[in-house]
């Protein structure tokens, strides 16, 4: 929460606005996975807007090492993977799932595997999908606005700007087998897909 509370204090000095819509999605009883479009580091001030106090993160190991923001990370208690050990990330993931059942917890992750500050997603790896499946619990996606507006990142341009993000309604999983991951991304993707671009007025 303390981490939480400084990290929202950047916004001033970036001339961020946030608008936020529907958390109320994320008063669900019991775990769930939350998955998010990731664009840029500014999303961890977006994510600081909306981060529900029972959550915790999923990213990739060589985040730990990337200093302040590591070290911010680290202490905020996210789970790091290392997606080059596909025997590690799944050993990890296991974990996980059982971590949310026994502490009751929220897990947040980012679908995209990596930053993409196109205007559009990425297609999505199938990990959190497994892992909602596997734990029979609901998938919360949360989309945030494209920067394309105000923030390029091959120029190292950046201006004020405002970001939107919403919280859309849990998508459950309760009797869904393995066999259903696959139409619980392309259906989670395609709903987060088609909210970025009416948030960002593209068409």
């Amino acid at each position: 929460r303390i981490i939480k509370t400084v990290v929202k204090t950047f916004k001033y000095f970036f001339g961020l606005r946030f608008e936020t819509k529907g958390l109320e999605n994320f008063k669900v009883e019991g775990p769930a996975i939350i998955v998010s479009n990731h664009q840029s580091m500014l999303d961890m001030m977006g994510l600081m807007e909306v981060l529900p106090d029972d959550c915790v993160q999923v990213g990739k190991k060589e985040l730990l090492y990337a200093g302040t923001v590591g070290l911010i990370m680290y202490l905020g208690g996210v789970i790091f993977i290392n997606r080059k050990s596909t025997n590690s990330a799944k050993m990890v993931m296991a974990e996980v799932a059982k971590t949310m059942a026994a502490d009751n917890v929220k897990v947040w992750v980012y679908p995209e595997g990596t930053r993409n500050c196109t205007g559009d997603l990425l297609p999505f790896k199938k990990g959190a999908f497994h892992l909602a499946i596997q734990a029979q619990v609901p998938v919360i996606p949360v989309v945030y606005s494209s920067f394309i507006s105000f923030y390029n990142p091959k120029k190292s341009l950046f201006t004020s700007g405002k970001i939107k993000v919403e919280v859309l309604p849990p998508i459950e999983t309760k009797g869904l087998t393995p066999d259903d991951v696959s139409d619980l991304t392309d259906r989670c993707y395609h709903t987060m897909r088609e909210t970025l671009f009416k948030l960002s007025d593209l068409p």
